[in-house]
């Protein structure tokens, strides 16, 4: 067992077990929650373009399917193993709770290396794994999405395995994701992003209106992860006129400038040499490490990229005002404790980057009835969907602070976005069972 992803599901745990002590949840219902309904194993056989055969690990975690079919991704990565899927399988059991979405969470992957492979090798695998999994994904059971190193067309792949299996009819609601020509969804590439902008602008009009519209000048941003959600975050605040966005980086490469970055340039560099060179971006750009992004002095932090980038060894050195999570579960527990005793509001992943799976659905309800919404109808009802989640997340926190304690040794501290996110009917009826609840 991999020790750091063992910890990732442990914390994610003990968030559940947090928010059951805060709501009174029946202990019976916790465990439900606490374990997979379904996990699978499998073998992803190869054909490489030398003609050796590879047998690859391959994963299907269906966490729970109380509120309706399961929903998650699917990633190629070589850290993928079951602790890793079964962690965020949990989440987005979650984050469709707390989004409010006919479906449970699930996740899945492939344990390989996707840049080491042709596309030829990319298109088997694919394939491959789009066959094993056949049995367990469905449009009333199970439905995959793209994530790390999958896209639109690795999904296409796994549909079309999955058509065969049933007769070769089409079915496009199995798989979201998926290429507009396809029967995917328009405004599905930066929901994410989008869906995080939406969130910032909803706090910026009703819980952190001093910070997030200063009437003194600009809203200071530094973006961790230059990816998909990263580039598209970057860009939407960049565009929005109130927000400079100081910094940016991806895993190897960051850059920085006081003045505020042209998030275009820098696009486009990272898209030409795959990594942000200060040098070629101009404008006054220079380089930052990674790490050293996390510690500026900005108005907000916003870590797009992978888990646990924050944590007990420099939470103490964090100066951001305020965090909204992108990636899956960049702030550990213990450093989310911290933070709050500063007074420093983390905005939790299983809401702020909530946006790819709203928007799934949204897919998922066009592939049923065929019925397919414009950009603009798409974008108009993303909105929506987080402005009304993220008022209720409000008006659940402001509950919980007036509640929470009652009966409780005073041991939980300050009480979170994080802790209103898991409360928010998520450990009750949004999940679908049903218990002696808050």
């Amino acid at each position: 067992m991999d020790a750091e992803t063992d910890s990732k599901l442990k914390d994610a745990l003990k968030n559940l077990d947090r928010a059951g002590k805060i709501a009174g949840i029946d202990p019976e219902v916790l465990a439900l929650l606490s374990n997979p309904k379904e996990a699978l194993t499998t073998s992803v056989p190869v054909r490489l373009d030398t003609g050796k055969l590879q047998i690859f690990r391959g994963y299907r975690v269906r966490w729970s399917d109380a509120r309706g079919p399961t929903k998650g991704g699917i990633r190629f990565h070589p850290s993928v193993c079951m602790d890793e899927v079964s962690a965020l399988a949990f989440w987005m059991t979650f984050k469709c709770a707390v989004a409010n979405l006919p479906f449970g969470g699930a996740k899945g992957g492939v344990a390989c290396d996707p840049r080491a492979l042709s596309p030829t090798e990319l298109e088997r695998l694919s394939r491959s794994y789009g066959r094993s999994i056949s049995l367990v994904i469905g449009p009333d059971r199970d439905i995959p999405a793209p994530d790390v190193y999958t896209n639109a067309r690795v999904m296409g792949w796994i549909m079309e395995e999955y058509e065969l299996t049933q007769g070769g009819t089409r079915q496009p609601a199995v798989i979201t994701g998926k290429a507009v020509a396809q029967g995917g969804s328009l405004g599905r590439d930066d929901a994410t992003g989008r869906g995080a902008y939406y969130l910032i602008k909803e706090m910026a009009s009703r819980t952190h209106r001093e910070l997030l519209a200063p009437a003194d000048g600009l809203v200071t941003v530094a973006v961790h992860g230059f990816g998909n959600a990263g580039q598209h975050i970057a860009r939407f605040l960049h565009l929005d006129g109130k927000f400079r966005v100081v910094a940016v980086c991806d895993s190897r490469s960051g850059v920085y400038c006081a003045a505020g970055l042209d998030i275009d340039r820098c696009i486009e560099v990272k898209s030409d040499q795959g990594i942000l060179d200060a040098a070629r971006i101009g404008g006054g750009a220079t380089s930052i490490e990674p790490a050293a992004l996390l510690l500026l002095d900005v108005h907000l932090l916003i870590p797009a990229a992978i888990e646990n980038v924050i944590d007990l060894q420099n939470v103490g050195q964090v100066r951001a005002r305020l965090v909204v999570e992108v990636a899956n579960g960049p702030v550990t527990m213990d450093a989310d404790r911290e933070l709050a005793k500063r007074s420093i509001d983390v905005i939790p992943d299983i809401l702020a980057n909530a946006g790819g799976v709203i928007v799934s659905y949204f897919e998922w309800v066009q592939s049923r009835t065929g019925n397919w919404w414009s950009a603009e109808q798409v974008h108009e009802r993303l909105q929506a969907k987080i402005a009304s989640e993220f008022r209720t997340l409000v008006q659940v926190l402001k509950t919980i602070r007036e509640r929470g304690h009652a009966g409780l040794d005073g041991s939980l501290g300050t009480l979170t976005f994080r802790d209103a996110a898991y409360c928010a009917r998520a450990t009750t009826d949004r999940c679908g069972y049903s218990g002696n609840g808050w």
